[in-house]
């Protein structure tokens, strides 16, 4: 078999907004712009800090303005934040965002849910946002949520992504973020629908956002690597989940995708040991287990002293 390996990826940060927004207790916003400090140390290139949602959909996020002051910017990070509608983009406007991510559903029953409009309601607004971000000199990427699988419709057909595609392509958007939301995307499904947008867009930047819910994100992973992805999301300690769809649990873990990629060689820029220094401190801060498989067994190169033989009865 013939693999094909980039010498180097982005990992892009986005455990301070997707993953925190699914906390129940309130994490005080002191806490927030310690980790988001720590994590810019690791050598992550991009943070996705918070949202500009409506406090009332996401109250964990309710101190957006504030994290987004106050956090060290770190050079050669990248701190971006998500924006679902004009009012955040207005909200966005002081924050200085290096990136305004937007959010919009592929699927109209997860976009009713979601943000309660449809798909082409959702995208005539985006139209506002964009225009507001280029009035302002801010970088937009095009979020696809569900593009890779809907928690009520299902597989969806390429031609409803390519629609979206295209869409954000006619605002002047050159950077996509495809979603599988609820983790069910397979490895074959997320190649051929990469493969596909590459094919119509080879001038676009695109990016996987992989959530871990039936354990195939590290596999997903892979196939975007063979259709030529060099960039994707992923949360501290496997934190997130989506509020609009049933059982979805977090993001696959920073830690574990950074441990897969430099053992095969790829270099992400990221030095592992920070890194689970900072999943070891957010999972004493929200209280709980976390998803990561390297932050509970450790990395593959460590060795272990082998047990000395024990007599064995009748010997």
């Amino acid at each position: 078999m013939s693999w094909y390996l980039p010498e180097k990826v982005e990992i892009k940060e986005v455990g301070p907004r997707d993953g925190f927004q699914m906390e129940k207790a309130f994490i005080p916003t002191k806490e927030k712009i310690r980790i988001i400090n720590a994590l810019s140390e690791t050598g992550v290139s991009a943070i996705q800090v918070t949202s500009v949602v409506h406090p009332k959909a996401v109250p964990q996020l309710i101190d957006a303005e504030e994290v987004m002051a106050n956090i060290e910017r770190k050079e050669g990070v990248s701190y971006s934040v998500l924006v679902p509608n004009i009012c955040g983009a207005e909200r966005a406007i002081p924050m200085k965002a290096d990136e305004w991510e937007l959010m919009l559903s592929v699927s109209e029953s997860h976009s009713l849910a979601n943000a309660n409009r449809s798909v082409d309601d959702s995208l005539k607004i985006m139209e506002e946002v964009v225009h507001l971000a280029n009035a302002h000199n801010v970088s937009v990427r095009g979020g696809m949520a569900t593009a890779l699988g809907c928690p009520f419709e299902g597989r969806i057909p390429f031609e409803r992504i390519h629609y979206v595609a295209e869409a954000y392509y006619q605002m002047g958007v050159r950077a996509f973020s495809v979603a599988d939301t609820v983790g069910v995307a397979d490895p074959k499904l997320v190649y051929e629908t990469i493969s596909q947008l590459k094919a119509l867009f080879p001038d676009a930047d695109i990016n996987l956002h992989l959530h871990n819910t039936r354990g195939m994100a590290l596999a997903n992973v892979i196939a975007g690597l063979q259709a030529g992805v060099t960039s994707f999301d992923a949360s501290v300690g496997g934190l997130g989940g989506c509020p609009y769809a049933p059982n979805a649990t977090g993001n696959v873990a920073t830690e574990d995708i950074v441990h897969m990629l430099e053992r095969m060689g790829v270099q992400t820029g990221i030095n592992l040991r920070k890194l689970l220094a900072v999943s070891r401190d957010v999972e004493k801060l929200v209280d709980h287990p976390l998803e990561s498989a390297v932050s509970r067994a450790g990395t593959a190169d460590e060795l272990h002293q082998a047990p000395t033989r024990q007599m064995k009865i009748g010997e």
